[in-house]
């Protein structure tokens, strides 16, 4: 078949790897040279941890299709890094216990650790906190370099054309208009716009169960050490739906939140990316319009909780950014889509699960369409 994918991200260019390796023709549309949302402003984290039940086995499906893929294509840079939740309150060791507890614990890869062992899985981490609740199973990809060695790689296959700086315009069928004029042929369209929801979105299925969000984060100069494992704090416990529970709501009853967390809607994320620089983060905002400009408060919150917990100073930041990805409102969706035409479907709205689930939400809409 022929299949065009509209939009350059890594929800459209999964779909296009799951096409190619089906065997079909492939055509491919980004309106930016690159893209540039939040496909490359993320942390680059395969993140099985805080899955809630329901997307536990898409979430360890998509981290075996990563790790395949990896070894084919290895400029993704995947790497079983594992990860690390660091706990520095009495309620949020006892959600880890509970965690560690539980019956899918070893298909999480969970195991709780004191600070000793913490230590010996990352050495970077000599500050201060009660234990760490290990995710075995968490991986890492470089974000920034993982899409064009996707493309070089499915180039290789002879059925795979890539069109940077082409937007599309109109979808009639399925034929594919471009700002050029030119037209891309295909009996399938797969639309992956990512956070854009209106123009040709909104002219092919209209208002979708969809909002957007955005983040702040910012990476640093090389630590000068190796930090093994990526890293998260207690307050991802209140953001990821697989902590929830008993211990979960005991923790919200009678621990605030810190204030300028609570604000900002936070949790602390960390991970190294090969340069040996540390992509740190987030923050949540939901209420449009956004801001232009970003806000230093989350940031100078974020420096002195990694800083506590390296036990040492942080080196400089050499980049901060903001972010806006799409994220389906429906709870029982991982993602929005619809076929508002025959051959015609709009893909969108993971949340920030975009590059842990990208592969297997491809593999499932293929299943789902019959490629």
């Amino acid at each position: 078949m022929r299949v065009t994918v509209i939009g350059g991200g890594i929800l459209g260019t999964a779909h296009a790897v799951e096409a190619v390796r089906r065997g079909h023709r492939v055509v491919q549309l980004e309106r930016e040279p690159e893209a540039r949302g939040a496909t490359v402003r993320n942390f680059g984290l395969v993140w099985v941890s805080g899955r809630s039940t329901s997307e536990l086995e898409t979430t360890l499906r998509s981290r075996e299709l990563w790790e395949k893929l990896g070894v084919d294509v290895p400029g993704v840079g995947f790497r079983p890094s594992g990860s690390i939740t660091l706990l520095r309150t009495p309620g949020e060791l006892a959600v880890a216990e509970e965690m560690s507890a539980r019956s899918d614990a070893d298909v999480r890869g969970f195991t709780l650790l004191e600070p000793d062992a913490v230590r010996a899985h990352n050495p970077a981490l000599r500050g201060r906190f009660l234990a760490g609740l290990h995710c075995a199973r968490d991986a890492a990809v470089e974000s920034r370099q993982a899409l064009p060695a996707i493309r070089d790689h499915l180039r290789g296959s002879g059925r795979y054309t890539f069109h940077a700086n082409t937007e599309a315009r109109a979808v009639e069928g399925g034929t594919v208009r471009d700002d050029s004029d030119r037209r891309h042929e295909g009996d399938v369209v797969l639309v992956c716009a990512g956070a854009a929801h209106g123009g040709l979105v909104r002219e092919i299925a209209g208002e979708l169960p969809v909002r957007r969000v955005r983040l702040q984060m910012m990476q640093t100069e090389p630590l000068g050490e190796p930090f093994p494992t990526a890293i998260a704090d207690g307050d991802s416990f209140r953001y990821y739906p697989g902590f929830a529970g008993p211990s979960l709501e005991a923790l919200r009853r009678n621990e605030s939140q810190h204030d300028i967390a609570d604000r900002h809607h936070m949790q602390l994320l960390c991970v190294q990316r090969l340069h040996g620089g540390l992509t740190i983060g987030d923050t949540h905002e939901y209420e449009q319009p956004f801001p232009f400009d970003v806000q230093e408060e989350p940031y100078a919150y974020l420096t002195e909780v990694v800083e506590e917990l390296l036990g040492r100073p942080l080196p400089p930041v050499s980049r901060r950014w903001a972010g806006v990805y799409s994220q389906c409102v429906d709870p029982h969706q991982l993602v929005c889509r619809t076929s508002p035409d025959d051959g015609v479907w709009v893909i969108t709205g993971p949340g920030g699960r975009g590059m842990t689930l990208g592969p297997a939400l491809a593999e499932q809409t293929a299943d789902l369409i019959g490629l």
